[in-house]
């Protein structure tokens, strides 16, 4: 792979390329790309997705927006400091092409805003709840009638699989939704596979799987224009990752590890001599103790130890790149940047806390019980009703029930597959409290 294709302009539906050196820096398109992703009604959505407890209206949580402008931040730092390395390294991208290292953090930036833009409600058992209602709830019933690759995309239905969907899905007028730059798409791809085959190797870019059938073509074309190494055997598509794909997964990961962490200490569920103990190990090289000492309040001593925490796993992310910058250009990295940081032991540390006091506490499954039931009465009653209506068998009721689709869903699909997937996406785009307003409405329940 090289840099000057992977920093691909061309946009969804363009006819030839977009030159960097022609770009207004005014006005930079992947600085564009960070604006429309801003005005877009999925990411709006995402301040009534919450990022650790469901449903939760504690002051003190993140919910996906501040998280994911959260990781855009971080993505931001992490990305400028690499295009620092790439452009001192090959001076051409600037003397020739024009690239900037802001543009590294501009396209990391506007990649790490998406990244949760296609995650169900209910946190990631909103996935598991979406996926179970295929492979063991009413669903199972469809398996027959489609590809082996349509029901692996409905049996492990993915956030970021339909993230890319809902980024680059056209819809009458509307070519190309979001119409974000090649670069950005690429960034945004941390898992540039179809579903199957399933975990095919250990290598982190087929952990999971990044698009749907519905959407396979478009995503080859990205891929292919950007030089995306292709990694798959014949008759499945699959490729190594865009290298700034790294980027957008390290800030995620930060970020998770990090404030997750605060937020569990801030609500109580995890103790400050726990944050104390695990914190201060990352944070050793750079702590100002007689600061740290002055400060009064549990949350600001937590903030603090937060905030220089985020500094040094950053400048590690960035070290970690740049040492392995050739092979992740060659496809031969087969890992996540944190999972070779020197700070690995001390982010399982903090993350097994999290797992144990936070993600497993009686409140997050409580919440996350009611999600499976909300999403998975929501999908039967759509799913039918609008199957019904293409079968010509609509009742009453179905029609009732259509009538609660936004007027952008009320869309005629020929093929079942796609419109099993498209109940699927609209379920997937509801906010926590919509799904459960949604819900409420059709079962009748008052309060």
């Amino acid at each position: 792979m090289n840099w000057e294709q992977l920093l691909s302009l061309r946009r969804q539906g363009d006819k030839g390329k977009r030159l960097r050196v022609e770009q207004d820096d005014t006005r930079l398109g992947f600085e564009v790309d960070y604006d429309r992703i801003v005005f877009s009604a999925a990411f709006r959505s995402l301040q009534d997705k919450t990022q650790v407890i469901p449903l939760s209206k504690t002051d003190f949580v993140h919910t996906r927006l501040t998280h994911s402008l959260e990781v855009s931040v971080v993505g931001r730092s992490i990305g400028r400091l690499v295009g620092k390395k790439i452009i001192e390294k090959y001076p051409y991208l600037k003397e020739v092409h024009g690239f900037h290292m802001n543009d590294f953090g501009a396209i990391v930036a506007a990649a790490s805003l998406a990244h949760d833009i296609g995650n169900p409600p209910f946190g990631h058992s909103g996935e598991k709840a979406i996926g179970e209602y295929f492979s063991i709830g009413n669903g199972k019933q469809y398996k027959q009638h489609i590809t082996d690759k349509e029901w692996q995309d409905l049996i492990d239905f993915e956030g970021n699989a339909n993230g890319f969907s809902v980024l680059t899905s056209s819809r009458p007028g509307i070519e190309g939704s979001v119409r974000l730059t090649y670069a950005v798409l690429g960034a945004f791809m941390k898992y540039p596979k179809e579903s199957l085959p399933k975990k095919p190797t250990s290598n982190i870019a087929d952990k999971k799987y990044g698009f749907f059938q519905a959407d396979k073509n478009f995503f080859e074309e990205v891929a292919v224009d950007m030089g995306l190494i292709s990694n798959k055997p014949e008759n499945y598509i699959g490729f190594e990752r865009h290298p700034l794909a790294y980027l957008v997964e390290a800030a995620d990961d930060i970020c998770y590890t990090i404030i997750d962490f605060e937020d569990g200490i801030n609500l109580g569920l995890v103790s400050e001599d726990f944050a104390l103990e695990y914190l201060i190990k990352l944070v050793r090289d750079s702590i100002d103790t007689s600061k740290y000492q002055i400060l009064t309040t549990k949350e600001d001593r937590i903030s603090y130890l937060r905030a220089l925490a985020i500094g040094s796993l950053i400048n590690d992310a960035v070290k970690v790149f740049v040492e392995n910058e050739e092979a992740i250009l060659n496809g031969k990295f087969p890992y996540a940047l944190m999972d070779r940081s020197k700070y690995k032991v001390q982010m399982d540390d903090i993350i097994k806390i999290s797992v144990d006091n936070i993600y497993q506490s009686r409140e997050v499954i409580e919440k996350e019980i009611v999600g499976y039931q909300i999403i998975q009465t929501l999908l039967d009653k759509f799913i039918n009703a609008y199957n019904n209506k293409y079968d010509g068998n609509e009742s009453n009721y179905d029609a009732l029930i259509l009538k609660l689709l936004p007027e952008k869903r009320h869309i005629e699909k020929d093929n079942l597959y796609e419109r099993l997937l498209h109940i699927c996406h609209f379920v997937s785009m509801l906010t926590d409290g919509n799904a459960l307003l949604l819900y409420k409405t059709i079962t009748a329940v008052k309060n």
